[in-house]
């Protein structure tokens, strides 16, 4: 018989970073971070035809499950996919 035990902690993580992509704003978010390599709320906004405050609201999202990050220049912030999980996630979502 097999042993099917998973490490609890490395799935528990794993389960984290799926549901920060859950959404589909997250998604196209980090998605485009990845083909960007970073952008601010201004330029997603144009990009995603959505309220500042909803970008907002996904960014903190994100930026909780530490999958990006954001980089103060000026008085914008920019930011950019930190996880590299994430980006196989993503990657392997977007071959299908």
């Amino acid at each position: 018989m097999k042993d099917i035990r998973v490490d609890l902690a490395r799935a528990t993580g794993a389960a984290e970073v799926l549901k920060a992509l859950s959404h589909p704003v997250r998604l196209c978010i980090v998605k485009g971070l990845m083909e960007t390599g970073r952008c601010n709320v201004s330029e997603m906004q144009h990009c995603l035809r959505a309220p500042q405050s909803t970008i907002s609201q996904h960014l903190a999202r994100l930026r909780a499950s530490r999958i990006i990050e954001g980089e103060r220049d000026g008085v914008e912030v920019y930011y950019r996919v930190v996880s590299e999980d994430a980006k196989r996630v993503v990657r392997a979502l977007f071959e299908m």
